[in-house]
Order: structure tokens, then C-alpha cells, then sequence
């Protein structure tokens, strides 16, 4: 399987059975945001238990990608401590600017897993 059909299996995956969709309570922290640009949007809940994130939920339309990347963001974050997710949103966002460059992509595909897709 080459690579570029192997990441579309994982977004659709993700898509078709999503983690941790359904908004949930009690929660800590909730926020909603809209893309002007195609509609997409989500509400995402956190509840914390100290510096641990004890669940992520959320609820969103959108497009496969978008709501696969709720998923994946769910799976990489739920049980870990805040700066460990922290850290993982700062890769992601250098995985983002890359522009595609496989070889960031490479090197952050242990702390993203699925995310790399």
C-alpha cells in the first residue's frame, strides 16, 4: 500500500469511527469554533483531574478531514498530562508548517501517530 492511500485509510477510518465524539460532563473547559472559510465547526470539551487531562470530548460538521482531526486529536491527548499535550500540539503545529516536508513528518511520527495522515 503507498503511503498517500495508507494516510487517506486513516482519515477515513478516524471519520467513520471517531474517538471520543459526543460532548460529555462534567467538564472543565469548553470551547466552539467555526471555519468562515468552509462552515466546519466543533465544540470541544476538557475535563481535567490536576495536571491530567481525564477526558476530551467534542461534537462538529464538517468535512472527513476535519472531523477525523477531532478523533486523532482525542486519541493523542485523553489520559495525558498537560504538558505532554502541550508538547504534542507544538509538533503538530511544526508538523502543519512543514508544508508537507516528509521528513519532519518522519520524525514526528512517533509523538503523532495518526496525525502524521
Amino acid at each position: 500500500m503507498q503511503l498517500e492511500s495508507m494516510y487517506q485509510e486513516i482519515i477515513l477510518d478516524h471519520y467513520r469511527h471517531p474517538l471520543g465524539r459526543g460532548l460529555r460532563e462534567p467538564f472543565d473547559v469548553e470551547v466552539h469554533h467555526v471555519n468562515p472559510t468552509c462552515g466546519d465547526e466543533i465544540t470541544l470539551r476538557v475535563k481535567l483531574s490536576g495536571n491530567e487531562i481525564e477526558d476530551v470530548s467534542y461534537e462538529g460538521m464538517g468535512c472527513s478531514i476535519s472531523q477525523a482531526s477531532a478523533s486523532v486529536l482525542y486519541e493523542l491527548v485523553d489520559g495525558k498530562n498537560i504538558t505532554q499535550a502541550l508538547a504534542t500540539g507544538d509538533d503538530f503545529r511544526t508538523l502543519m508548517q512543514s508544508k508537507g516536508d516528509p521528513t519532519v513528518a518522519e520524525k514526528l511520527e512517533d509523538s503523532l501517530e495518526d496525525a502524521v495522515a
